[in-house]
């Protein structure tokens, strides 16, 4: 697996963790560092599928690239979904469109 995408999927699964753990004070505050790690981590996931030579249709035939297989497996079940429509965002081509209200 490419090295920048091993280094952000272990950084965003420990904000994850962090996240699940955390008390009533830090919960905001572990939640934005999540979110901030998920989205960097599929900006770098985006980069690496538009650069392949041949770049997968469908969310199907890009869940067997044996780079998202692993990633998939690795993924707690709550985040599965997330990264599959992020995934399937990327793949039609489209940004998610940021909340202009958000810090």
């Amino acid at each position: 697996m490419d090295s920048l995408i091993a280094k952000e999927l272990d950084s965003m699964l420990k904000h994850w963790e962090l996240m699940s753990g955390s008390d009533y004070d830090d919960a905001e505050e572990d939640a934005a560092r999540f979110q901030e790690s998920f989205y960097r981590f599929m900006d770098i996931i985006r980069d690496w599928i538009e650069s392949l030579s041949k770049r997968p249709k469908t969310v199907e035939e890009a869940l067997q690239l044996p780079e998202l297989a692993h990633i998939t497996a690795n993924l707690p079940a709550p985040l599965y979904l997330n990264f599959e429509t992020e995934l399937e965002l990327i793949l039609e081509g489209q940004s998610r469109i940021l909340d202009p209200f958000e810090d």
